[in-house]
């Protein structure tokens, strides 16, 4: 099975390039399955009902979220119509919307996709991350209920994140991290045959703060008094993910390549495909 991981789109920019791109991607590379994260969507920001379905119409099959999930109020009520849109499956019981989902993909496989959120520098108030994972996992093992696990671990910790990727070895067939928004050079298939990668990076403008413009992010740094609020950087997007191919016999990865697609940083594309 081919899989394809986009990570966090940031502003227009950011989803413009996934639109403009994706839906060539899936024909040169005859992908069976994509994801997305779309917490950053609307301006930085959350993600809108509109901005939504215009990434599910450009191939998308499933959209993952994190901590700016509920930044956009519509969210909340959105949430629970879409399967297709994931938020941290760790938020207390009774949250809107579903943090996992058991989907189709184009060749007839099973995919679980899991959207699950870390606690290290970030919300310690959300559920166990790892025992949330655990009884995701043992409700839908591989190769019996799926035939393929998708994990978007959205944490600010790497080392969260990697212990996270060695929890679910052999267990998920990819654990990709999000949320920080800078492609790592880890991309790996783990021991057990996970593929792992602590962070796909962004879709969106790098000539930036983390897809920020640039003034206000660092006019903070130096002087610790905001003065204007943060806005989405508008330049030329680069578009950030991770690409893997996963057993149809064993579930498990057995390639994987960052992707990197427009200006700024290094070109990287899968040449296995």
């Amino acid at each position: 099975m081919r899989f394809l991981f986009l990570g966090d789109m940031v502003g227009r920019t950011g989803r413009t390039v996934v639109f403009e791109r994706l839906p060539r991607l899936i024909a040169d590379w005859k992908l069976d399955f994509v994801v997305v994260n779309g917490e950053n969507a609307a301006g930085g920001f959350g993600v809108t009902e509109d901005i939504l379905e215009a990434t599910l119409e450009a191939g998308a099959d499933v959209m993952t979220t994190g901590n700016h999930v509920w930044d956009q109020r519509e969210a909340l009520s959105f949430a629970p119509r879409y399967d297709a849109f994931l938020r941290p499956a760790n938020y207390p019981q009774g949250t809107p919307g579903q943090g996992t989902g058991l989907f189709v993909a184009r060749n007839g496989a099973r995919i679980l996709v899991a959207n699950i959120m870390g606690r290290v520098f970030m919300h310690p108030e959300l559920d166990d991350p790892f025992r949330c994972a655990a009884e995701l996992m043992e409700a839908s093992p591989l190769r019996e209920q799926a035939d393929a696990v998708i994990v978007d671990f959205h944490a600010e910790a790497t080392s969260e994140k990697q212990a996270m990727g060695h929890f679910l070895d052999g267990r998920a067939s990819v654990v990709v991290g999000t949320h920080t928004h800078v492609p790592t050079a880890d991309a790996q298939i783990l021991p057990l045959g996970t593929a792992y990668q602590s962070d796909a990076g962004m879709c969106g403008d790098y000539d930036s703060s983390l897809g920020m413009e640039k003034e206000e992010p660092l006019n903070r740094f130096l002087t610790r008094i905001p003065r204007a609020r943060f806005e989405a950087a508008s330049g030329p997007a680069t578009l950030c993910g991770l690409a893997v191919e996963i057993s149809d016999r064993t579930g498990l990865a057995e390639k994987i390549s960052p992707v990197r697609l427009g200006p700024r940083l290094s070109e990287s594309i899968p040449d296995f495909w």
